[in-house]
């Protein structure tokens, strides 16, 4: 980029009025009255702050919800995001809602509920590091008893490699978090999200920033709970997209994927080799060939069950033996997504 760096941050108070908060939606009539009343909860300031949800076309209550609760709290502004992605939707609400006065950029999930004060202290943290962007790690949380052994491997190194936003317990400068708080001069100066992203935006957006010599904080202190899909189907959906998403990323960067991203795709490759191999065995009747081939497969369904019986220990719950066929759908999804991904000729 041939535009001069932003200027970083300064320690100056920050008022309510230079914070807008951005929640993109999309059938969230189940929780987006409860997001909305907890971003706007917990410290004075937050009155003179401006929420903008950029809906994406519900065909539930989400737009009635917003519109009701737009008469009780006149900050909050509904608008509409015809390319339903959230990455198009925050972008529009920028583009179309952003004033002058306007410093900090506040991203917020609608399917998640905030602690008091969460959009002020994010906003306030951004300002006093002079970082481009403050993120936040999660922690995990399920209802059910399949979401709360999700919840429980998803956090170890089984589950996220070691990521830092995936319940961190670390402050520091890193390349990648959960969003919440970003100077929108930053903002701007990288363009924003790409709005043909569905998933991963989020990393590929932190990629341009760090490119351009913004640097990214953590707060560990500043946390959200994560609420995991409650289902099996429902989990492997949407690590498929996450695999995906991350493939794109890297085609479109030439990024070289980090070893606990290469780890689940290598692993799925060698389960369908090992099983090949020992299919072909057994047609072959070479039984020392079919037992090769069922090498890896058999220590990888050791691991899971490993991970079932650590979980259900660890948290005194036969919920945790769920925590295998929970890694299974993130991990072999993941892969697979994430291969095809990399397939993928045309330009993401």
């Amino acid at each position: 980029m041939n535009r001069p760096l932003p200027p970083a941050a300064t320690g100056t108070a920050l008022t309510g009025a230079e914070v807008l908060i951005v929640v993109p939606t999309l059938n969230e009539a189940a929780g987006i009255e409860a997001c909305l009343r907890s971003l706007l909860a917990g410290d004075p300031r937050l009155a003179q702050a401006d929420l903008v949800v950029a809906d994406g076309g519900s065909s539930d209550a989400t737009r009635a919800i917003v519109a009701a609760l737009s008469r009780q709290f006149p900050q909050i502004r509904l608008i509409d995001n015809p390319q339903r992605l959230q990455s198009a939707g925050i972008n529009r609400a920028v583009r179309l809602c952003a004033e002058p006065r306007h410093r900090i950029l506040v991203r917020a999930d609608a399917h998640a509920t905030y602690p008091p004060g969460f959009a002020m202290r994010v906003a306030d943290r951004l300002v006093q590091t002079g970082h481009a962007s403050v993120v936040v790690p999660m922690d995990s949380r399920g209802r059910g008893c399949f979401s709360r052994a999700a919840a429980w491997i998803v956090d170890t190194r089984l589950g996220s490699g070691g990521s830092a936003h995936r319940g961190g317990r670390r402050s520091g400068e890193v390349d990648h978090g959960h969003h919440a708080a970003m100077e929108l001069t930053w903002f701007r100066h990288v363009g924003g999200y790409d709005p043909r992203f569905s998933h991963n935006e989020d990393a590929e957006l932190d990629h341009r920033l760090r490119q351009a010599g913004g640097r990214i904080w953590m707060a560990d202190d500043l946390r959200l709970d994560y609420r995991m899909r409650p289902g099996l189907r429902s989990l492997a959906r949407q690590y498929w997209n996450y695999g995906r998403g991350r493939a794109r990323t890297c085609r479109k960067h030439g990024i070289r994927p980090r070893p606990r991203q290469i780890a689940p795709a290598l692993n799925l490759v060698l389960l369908l080799a090992g099983l090949a191999t020992a299919a072909a065995g057994l047609a072959a009747g070479l039984p020392l060939l079919a037992g090769a081939g069922l090498i890896w497969p058999l220590a990888y369904l050791a691991l899971l069950a490993g991970a079932s019986a650590a979980m259900a220990l660890r948290h005194r719950s036969a919920c945790g033996l769920l925590a295998g066929p929970a890694l299974a759908a993130m991990h072999l999804p993941w892969g697979a997504g994430f291969l095809t991904g990399i397939a993928r000729r045309t330009a993401a």
